[in-house]
């Protein structure tokens, strides 16, 4: 029978492996398509969009912060915003450490010195993995057109409306409120991401490029790829395994070399993004143990 550290030690190989066969996948379609990747065409204004861009992904981790307070709620545990707020930013950077696990652990290690429990911390963290999970594959619902075109775009939108709505219901006539708010902003944060890659989209391939109808399928697709990175452990905050199953995806939908353009763009508006967040978050003032 397999010992325990030898699967764990299997299992972060097998994971480290598969994100290195990712950032592998794209470095080569980059090489393939080098010649057609041109960014001499962004002007001012396209370049002043990006940043706007890195401004509003930043702000949207704020999001994913007010998330985490209503869990923390949810299991009882008291923590002021400006508190949860900046644990959660500073903490949030360390998943570009290798392993995708560091911002969790560095949360958890925060919280305790805070004065928090170990156990319903820890469970705070793992539901919000589960429900941005869960929201992840809903979200997928958009992207449904990709894969089965008897499916149009507005019937893929409005079941993803429609299953959005039914958790939130369901949750509020369960008595679980602050499990029905985390899912709200933690749905809100994934539809900040999906549009700042659309706007990404459109500012390196062109609106002649893109045909509108299909931009909530493109949506879903990237919070697809999104859930991708978030669900393997060795790719650090999901490098490489986001950007090869974008292309995978939408592969069909966009010119080779506008798709390059948008994912590695993409990647770099979401990495500066979450830094502006962090520092912002170092600037945040707080007294001992959460209190203001």
């Amino acid at each position: 029978m397999i010992q325990r550290p030898h699967l764990k030690r299997w299992f972060h190989t097998a994971s480290t492996l598969l994100a290195l066969a990712g950032a592998a996948f794209v470095v080569l379609k980059i090489a393939e398509h080098s010649a057609q990747i041109d960014v001499s065409h962004f002007g001012t204004s396209a370049w002043a969009a990006l940043t706007l861009l890195v401004v509003a992904y930043g702000a949207s981790n704020a999001l994913l912060a007010r998330a985490w307070w209503q869990l923390l709620n949810y299991f009882e545990l008291q923590a002021t915003w400006p508190w949860t707020l900046k644990t959660y930013g500073v903490s949030q950077i360390n998943k570009y450490i290798p392993g995708n696990i560091f911002h969790l652990a560095g949360r958890q290690a925060l919280g305790m010195s805070a004065g928090m429990a170990a156990r319903p911390l820890a469970q705070s963290a793992l539901w919000e993995l589960v429900m941005l999970a869960m929201l992840g594959l809903l979200y997928g619902a958009l992207a449904t057109p990709l894969g089965w075109p008897q499916m149009s775009v507005t019937a893929a939108t409005v079941l993803w409306a429609s299953l959005l709505a039914c958790g939130y219901a369901t949750l509020h006539r369960l008595g679980a409120r602050p499990l029905a708010l985390a899912m709200f902003w933690q749905a809100s944060f994934l539809m900040v991401s999906g549009v700042v890659f659309i706007a990404v989209l459109l500012a390196s391939s062109g609106t002649s490029a893109v045909a509108y109808s299909a931009l909530p399928a493109v949506c879903g697709a990237y919070v697809l790829a999104w859930l991708a990175g978030l669900v393997t452990p060795g790719a650090p905050a999901g490098v490489g395994v986001r950007e090869a199953v974008l292309l995978l995806l939408l592969g069909g939908l966009f010119a080779p070399a506008d798709l390059l353009v948008a994912v590695v763009l993409g990647r770099a508006v979401t990495a500066s993004g979450d830094l502006l967040f962090y520092l912002y978050a170092l600037s945040i003032r707080t007294k001992a143990h959460g209190q203001v």
